[in-house]
């Protein structure tokens, strides 16, 4: 793992189990395995396709969801960004070593579209 930008939606500092309803996104920066930034931000309102475009113009090259649509997925898989879909609900730094550690546990995708 050389460098990646890890995004997540949240809830309460937890990943969010739904992708587009998110009022706040968390960025990790990844170099060599370790965080060497840490950034939080509000995406724009939701609508079709805005919150996947967003995440590609801000850098994402992981996105962790609980669940979400098809049509995002379709999005960010199109912009060559890895979508990792049913991750555990979890704090979202304990979901980043996860990830970076290769222990990421899924469940089911929470969004029935």
């Amino acid at each position: 793992m050389s460098k990646k930008i890890l995004a997540m939606p949240l809830e309460n500092g937890n990943l969010a189990e739904h992708f587009g309803h998110s009022r706040e996104f968390v960025f990790f920066k990844i170099e060599d395995s370790k965080i060497v930034k840490e950034q939080r931000m509000e995406p724009p309102p939701h609508a079709e396709g805005t919150i996947p475009k967003w995440l590609v113009e801000n850098g994402a090259t992981d996105v962790l969801v609980g669940g979400i649509g098809p049509k995002a997925v379709e999005i960010l898989y199109n912009h060559g960004i890895n979508v990792y879909v049913g991750v555990a609900v979890d704090e979202a730094m304990n979901l980043t070593l996860d990830f970076i550690n290769g222990d990421l546990k899924f469940g089911q995708n929470f969004c029935h579209h």
